[in-house]
This record gives C-alpha cells, sequence and structure tokens, in this order.
C-alpha cells in the first residue's frame, strides 16, 4: 500500500524523508550560534513574517542558538515620508540628519524591534530587544567615508557610525537563558550620542564577535547575481574583488558583501547571502541538502 499524502499533498514518507535529511545538521550545529540578518521583503509580508518567525523558535527548540539582527529601511523610509523627508544614500549608507537619526531611533528600537519580539514570542518563542546601550553592546564612532569624487577628502553622511567595540556579554546572557536576542542596529558613543549603523555590518560584527558558525543574510534577490542576472552559487575573496571592480556588486549589496566577507575573514565558518521571499528559507538553507543563495567563504 502506498503512504496517503496529507491534505498539501505530502506523503508520510516524504516528511520522514525531511526529518531524517535535518538530523546530520541538528547535531552537528546544536549548540552553535546562527546570525540572521532579517530585512527585505521577508520583514514586511505577513506569511513570510510567520514563516521566518517559525524558523526562528524551531531553530532554537532543535538547539542551535539563534541572533536576529535587523534593519528596517523601508519602516524608515514611510515614517520619514509622514514629516516630509526623503530617504538619501551614499554607497548604500543612509544619510542621517539629527531628525533622520531620531526616526531611526524610534523606528529601529521601537516600532520594528518589538514587532519582531512579539512575532517571535507568537510563534512560541523566547525573544528580548536589544540596541547598543544595553549593556554597553553596540559601541560607536562616527564614520566618515572617502569621497570617490575628490581624492583625499572625506562626505560626512551625518550620525552615520562606524562600530568601534561590540559587548557581547548580554547576548551571552540571554541565549544561557534559553531567550532569542533580537538586535537593532543602532551604536552609542562614550557620551551617549546615537549612531545609525547599516544592519548587514551589524551582523557581520555580532558573528563575529560571537564566533558565530554561520551568519546568514536575508535578501530581496535570490543572493548574489552576476551581471547576466544568473546566481553564484560560491563566492570565494579574490572573485568579489573582481565583483567589486566590475560593478557587478554596487549600491545596497555593498555593506552587506563586505560584511560577509570580513566575518568569513575573521572565524565565522560559513556566510550565506540568500533569498528571504522563500517560506521557511533559514530552515532549508541550515537543515536541508538545499541550498537558496550564495555561500561566501574567505579563500
Amino acid at each position: 500500500m502506498s503512504p496517503s499524502p496529507d491534505p498539501a499533498g505530502h506523503s508520510s514518507t516524504t516528511k520522514a524523508d525531511v526529518l531524517s535529511e535535518a538530523l546530520p545538521y541538528i547535531r552537528r550545529f546544536h549548540g552553535k550560534t546562527v546570525v540572521i540578518k532579517y530585512g527585505g521583503n521577508a520583514m514586511t509580508e505577513e506569511e513570510l513574517q510567520r514563516s521566518f518567525a517559525h524558523d526562528v523558535v524551531l531553530l532554537k527548540l532543535v538547539g542551535l542558538n539563534p541572533v536576529v539582527v535587523h534593519g528596517g529601511g523601508p519602516q524608515i523610509n514611510a515614517a520619514l515620508k509622514r514629516i516630509g523627508k526623503e530617504g538619501v544614500f551614499v554607497q548604500g549608507m543612509r544619510v542621517t540628519d539629527a531628525e533622520t537619526m531620531e526616526v531611526v531611533e524610534w523606528v529601529l528600537g521601537g516600532q520594528v524591534q518589538q514587532d519582531i519580539v512579539m512575532m517571535i514570542n507568537a510563534a512560541g518563542g523566547k525573544a528580548v530587544g536589544l540596541t547598543g546601550k544595553d549593556g554597553c553592546l553596540i559601541q560607536a564612532t562616527k564614520k566618515l567615508m572617502d569621497d570617490p569624487e575628490n581624492p583625499g577628502q572625506v562626505l560626512d553622511i551625518g550620525f552615520v557610525g562606524d562600530i568601534t567595540r561590540v559587548e557581547p556579554a548580554v547576548v551571552r546572557a540571554l541565549q544561557d537563558d534559553q531567550f532569542i536576542p533580537v538586535i537593532s542596529s543602532i551604536g552609542y558613543s562614550d557620551d551617549g550620542t546615537a549612531y545609525n549603523i547599516n544592519a548587514d555590518v551589524v551582523a557581520g560584527k555580532m558573528a563575529e564577535v560571537l564566533g558565530a558558525e554561520k551568519l546568514i543574510m536575508m535578501t530581496n534577490t535570490p543572493g548574489v547575481l552576476d551581471k547576466n542576472g544568473e546566481l553564484l552559487r560560491t563566492l570565494s575573496a579574490r572573485t568579489i574583488d573582481e565583483l567589486f571592480e566590475d560593478g557587478t556588486i554596487s549600491g545596497g549589496m555593498l555593506p552587506k558583501i563586505s560584511s560577509a566577507l570580513d566575518a568569513a575573514r575573521n572565524g565565522v565558518n560559513s556566510v550565506h547571502v540568500i533569498d528571504g521571499r522563500v517560506p521557511h528559507c533559514l530552515l532549508l538553507e541550515i537543515l536541508t541538502d538545499r541550498g537558496v543563495g550564495t555561500m561566501i567563504s574567505s579563500h
């Protein structure tokens, strides 16, 4: 007798195969930290939000330690629009004047973070929201960018920060108590000044400092694409340098891939840029044989 399918068309044998496939990955990654940069469509579409929360809780329940780092570009843009401002970007970084910084703090540290925490808790997890000021988690200084049109000069893009130090004690304490940290990408200087930091940069540095097994960056593309729009399944440091030089990697992908490469070079075992528009992409990437994006190595 052949196994009967469930209403979704999945046979019991298929389900057993999926669970069996996940077992060696669960064993291999048990007790390991996985840093997840959460953003893009997965952050704004209701079905993908539920899928993400489900995946994060399941990873925690089977013994991994997920740490979520989030941005909130669309939400910040919407809030700025309500006060009559337009978002401006330079080399993938948001130009952040004092008024924009107030919006960033309110949106990231308040609205977006609490939505993610509630979503994970509703899926059966125990999430706790953090910003850079909690436990001195993310210490920062003002970022000055090289001006490509005027060599030797720098661009002042406002309250945008460079990370000077990550103090992971609060994250580790939460992990030990079975909580799931949800970190907003806001850093603070010694004098309490808040700085907007690209969430990809925060995720990469967090993965390095925590000695993460994996850094996973969720995007709105299938991964890193070549100039013909084809997915590049694996990338090395040398290949990435070539893609930077010929303009294949540009705009918002610049900080993402730079941070991914830095993490790979500084001890993170594997870095993945995956398609956040695929339901349950985290489980597919971590617990099955099927990758859903680009893997970046330091070699």
